[in-house]
């Protein structure tokens, strides 16, 4: 007679975080500078100001704003500004930065908020290689705020793992 089967990941009593689970659930629109310079290169305050009252800022409702431009304009610090308030009151929230730069600010503000005592004494892995990018500033960030309370950090997933960091006895 065969012994049953031991799940020894299931048993090793290992804390998975998947960073990816922090992010929120909302759509991020990006709202791109260069549509509103003239030939792609020059922002001119009259013509600027105009777009933006024409535009239909309906369409960013409730949904995670990132502001940036796709050309390599010199863009001055207002226009950023008057496009956040114009923003403002439909944006869910607004952030300066394409998609991906979007999504590191929105997962560092998450990891902000965890409470280090909820992981205390556990061993974490916090999952690597999945399918949403996850910048390195928030690998970072979860290590500074793990690493007083944990008995140990890992990367990778259960069954492969990177060590990280372990609590000397």
């Amino acid at each position: 007679m065969s012994e049953p089967f031991i799940n020894k990941v299931a048993d090793s009593g290992l804390v998975t975080l998947d960073l990816a689970s922090l992010l929120p659930q909302k759509e991020i629109v990006l709202f791109d500078i260069k549509a509103y310079l003239f030939m792609e290169l020059i922002l001119k305050e009259k013509d600027f100001r105009a777009a933006l009252a024409t535009l239909d800022l309906a369409q960013y409702q409730d949904k995670i704003v990132g502001i940036f431009c796709s050309t390599d304009a010199i863009i001055p610090m207002w226009a950023n500004m008057l496009i956040a308030a114009a923003l403002e009151p439909y944006a869910s929230s607004i952030y300066f930065g394409n998609e991906n730069k979007v999504r590191e600010q929105l997962l560092l503000e998450q990891i902000a908020i965890i409470n280090p005592a909820d992981y205390a004494e556990q061993r974490i892995v916090v999952k690597g290689c999945g399918e949403t990018p996850i910048g390195e500033s928030a690998y970072i960030a979860i290590t500074q705020k793990l690493r007083p309370v944990v008995k140990s950090i890992m990367y990778g997933e259960p069954c492969s793992t990177v060590p990280v960091y372990k609590r000397k006895p």
